[in-house]
């Protein structure tokens, strides 16, 4: 393993993991992030430290083990989490629920701040469906379902805002905001939606979908400069970017994990660099922000080789440059990606990146932390 990393070995197998967000201004490194759990007999949230409060500045390293500050019980997987702001970490439920705990950072404890039960939940038996995905922008909260539901919450009210109760026939697995009144789902059956909340009826504006086999889409992020970019991830642990503005097909599938991608995201104030896990046991950093003639494929900083044309699926030659991941000739580009993980086994569920930070979470009940990401 990387020797940046410093593993924390916890007693239960993690399925998300956030670093808490810090203030625009603010020149401090991020020190705090939160867990879930999954498949356990008693799932949690966890918030850990990863230095004393304010005392690493930007030229310090960080050394040591994260410390874990607080936890509380969580009813069934979480199944997603999102920070809504410096106190409140937004939790998807695998009962269906969706949950605000507050992190209370004068006595280091979590409480249950806000629970909308049985937001998700199949129509006709009332039986919960699981929560797969949430996105915040506070005070807007959206979560989807294995119900092909999407609820549109307010932090502060206690009635859902808005329902489309028929959003899709298939299981969703994630959202993000496109803009604020935009969101982006991916499904079961491969499938990128786009939707308009402004609009009312049940339908997307947009459809966009992988050709060929319809192998379900598990992830989905923005590009945080250049919003018609969008990154997804699925079941055959391909790398797809798409321009929402373009087609209805991805821009480049990239031949990337072995196995299911389970998360991707774009590096939110370096979006060169786009970091993805897997169901395989890796962790893939991929950078494309060298400029030379000849692409190359780096696994673990070890081996290169050339991509072929073959592994770019589809591509479209006279789209602008203007983004990198828009650079669909792969003569023209240079794609760098190194396995920060290479020793893992199990699989990498979720990782989390901010600054020179990166979190990830793992089945072999380990979280990884570094503080040093590009040094």
């Amino acid at each position: 393993m990387d020797d940046k990393f410093a593993a924390k070995f916890v007693s239960h197998k993690i399925s998300r993991t956030r670093w808490r967000p810090v203030s625009a201004s603010s020149l401090q490194q991020p020190d705090v992030f939160a867990t879930g759990s999954w498949d356990n007999e008693e799932n949690k949230v966890c918030v850990w430290a990863t230095s004393d409060f304010g005392a690493i500045s930007l030229e310090e390293e960080y050394q040591g083990d994260p410390k874990q500050l607080c936890d509380i019980r969580h009813i069934g997987d979480v199944m997603d989490m999102q920070f809504l702001d410096q106190e409140r970490i937004v939790t998807a439920s695998s009962t269906g629920t969706v949950t605000i705990f507050r992190h209370h950072e004068n006595n280091q404890t979590l409480s249950v701040n806000q629970k909308w039960e049985q937001a998700h939940y199949h129509v006709g038996s009332n039986m919960r469906a699981p929560c797969t995905g949430i996105v915040c922008s506070s005070p807007e909260i959206v979560s989807v379902g294995e119900d092909g539901r999407i609820n549109c919450f307010r932090a502060e009210s206690r009635d859902v805002v808005r329902t489309i109760d028929d959003a899709d026939s298939s299981t969703m697995h994630g959202v993000t905001f496109l803009r604020t009144t935009e969101i982006l789902t991916v499904n079961s059956v491969g499938q990128l939606k786009l939707w308009d909340l402004r609009k009312q009826g049940n339908d997307p504006t947009q459809i966009f979908s992988v050709t060929g086999e319809r192998v379900p889409l598990h992830c989905v992020d923005r590009h945080p400069n250049q919003q018609h970019v969008v990154a997804t991830g699925g079941q055959d642990g391909m790398l797809c970017i798409w321009d929402v503005r373009h087609g209805k097909m991805p821009m480049s599938l990239l031949n990337a994990h072995k196995a299911e991608m389970w998360e991707v995201h774009f590096h939110p104030s370096n979006p060169d660099h786009l970091f993805t896990c897997s169901e395989d046991g890796s962790l893939w950093h991929w950078d494309a922000s060298a400029d030379t003639e000849k692409p190359t494929f780096i696994i673990g900083g070890r081996s290169t080789f050339n991509i072929s044309r073959s592994s770019i699926a589809h591509t479209n030659a006279n789209q602008s440059l203007a983004c990198v991941w828009l650079s669909t000739d792969p003569t023209k580009g240079h794609l760098e990606i190194t396995n920060l993980l290479p020793s893992s086994t199990l699989s990498v569920n979720s990782l989390d990146v901010l600054g020179q930070n990166l979190v990830c979470g793992t089945d072999a009940e380990a979280i990884y932390v570094t503080r040093r990401l590009f040094s």
